[in-house]
């Protein structure tokens, strides 16, 4: 088995790729970021429903674009990962269009596959101090966004299984990242290593890799099963246990190393998406805007369709503690599922092509429809009553 070195050093990156990647000329899954690493960029992918290409544009402000009823002002903006963005459909099938469509107002769409919770929170604090800014946030949190949140270069993570395409689709450089200081048991703010282009072709070189990732605590715990066990830093990451209050590593054998190292992980992913949670919280109240908070992970969505407790329930919990506005699909695909004779995967293919498909981001669209119709005020235009005869309709005839 490779030691966790030779496994960072083969995460080094070809020159083409990055080539590719920062061209002008070109059209590419995603576009360089000095802060964020990247944001949405202009392609065509063949990973839509049924074999088909799938467009994704963006607009000069870095947002998906959208087309229904652009030229008004938008209340509503959000911000997420792919599932925000919503990977594998055209402009035109997200859910915010499928929303904004039925709300008669525009929402946009600031998300980017591959982020974190905390690059999404920045995202958010960039595009909500300036004239894109909107009265009413989502953030939505999926999957493991929580351990996103915390690595410094999620491709060092995902190198063995993404094919970059010669660099069409690379992305999950290096980013602004949050991560536990373990001399003052506080979470901590990290800015990108590599905020130029130019800095970007660090990365092929493998002892750059090494060097700046040898110590990063969350690559560590996402490659733990797949590394020599000597090569990982135990102590550090007990050390890190401790400060989190959860047990350290069980070194007995192989799979009480992975199922303690996964438990570690996840109590270090949690804690900082609810540190994130309270940070945007706070500047919500500070700049008179509104966050609703959506959930939705496919492990805790197949936990709850079998009936088993879900593993982010500590996530639930302290929303509800704070008195946070928030809306849990994963609980509506459980009802939703209570209505079918379906074995799960049959039901799962439904909504889901690995995101949601078409359908998926129409049943989410209405799904959390009422909860933002009860959100807004006032209410979307197609909720006020008794008004249809004063109706305005500049901003909505074609030109």
């Amino acid at each position: 088995m490779i030691t966790y070195e030779q496994y960072l050093a083969k995460s080094a990156v070809q020159k083409g790729v990055i080539d590719v990647f920062l061209s002008e000329d070109d059209a590419s899954y995603a576009q360089f970021d000095p802060e964020l690493g990247y944001t949405v960029g202009n392609a065509l992918i063949p990973d839509g429903m049924d074999g088909s290409l799938s467009i994704t544009t963006s607009q000069a402000n870095g947002a998906r674009s959208s087309m229904m009823y652009r030229k008004l002002p938008s209340r509503i903006n959000t911000y997420g990962d792919s599932f925000t963005q919503c990977s594998q459909t055209n402009d035109g099938e997200t859910w915010q269009e499928y929303l904004a469509a039925h709300l008669g107002e525009p929402i946009r769409n600031f998300g980017v596959g591959g982020f974190g919770v905390y690059q999404a929170y920045r995202r958010l604090l960039r595009t909500e101090q300036t004239e894109d800014g909107a009265e009413y946030l989502i953030l939505y949190v999926w999957g493991d966004d929580h351990f996103r949140s915390v690595m410094r270069c999620r491709h060092a993570v995902i190198y063995p299984f993404w094919d970059h395409e010669g660099g069409f689709r690379f992305h999950n450089n290096f980013w602004c990242n949050i991560e536990m200081d373990l001399d003052s048991g506080c979470l901590v703010e990290r800015e990108n290593v590599l905020s130029s282009s130019e800095f970007l072709y660090k990365m092929t070189d493998p002892a750059f890799m090494v060097e700046s990732l040898r110590d990063d605590l969350m690559i560590q715990l996402c490659v733990i099963d797949n590394v020599a066990l000597a090569s990982i830093d135990i102590t550090r990451l007990n050390a890190l246990a401790e400060i989190l209050g959860v047990a350290s590593i069980d070194e007995s054998d192989r799979s009480t190393v992975s199922a303690s190292g996964k438990a570690l992980k996840h109590a270090y992913g949690f804690a900082v998406t609810k540190h994130i949670l309270d940070q945007a919280t706070t500047f919500c109240q500070k700049s008179d805007k509104k966050l609703l908070v959506c959930l939705l992970c496919p492990t805790t969505t197949r936990q709850l369709l079998d009936n088993r407790p879900r593993y982010d329930q500590s996530i639930v919990d302290h929303l509800q503690e704070k008195r946070m506005l928030y809306f849990d699909m994963n609980v509506v695909h459980q009802r939703d599922y209570a209505s079918f004779r379906l074995p799960i995967e049959d039901y799962l293919k439904r909504y889901f092509i690995g995101h949601y498909n078409p359908t998926g981001n129409h049943f989410f669209a209405y799904s959390i429809k009422n909860t933002i119709v009860d959100w807004l005020t006032p209410e979307p235009q197609t909720y006020r009553k008794g008004t249809q005869k004063a109706f305005d309709y500049s901003g909505y005839l074609p030109e």
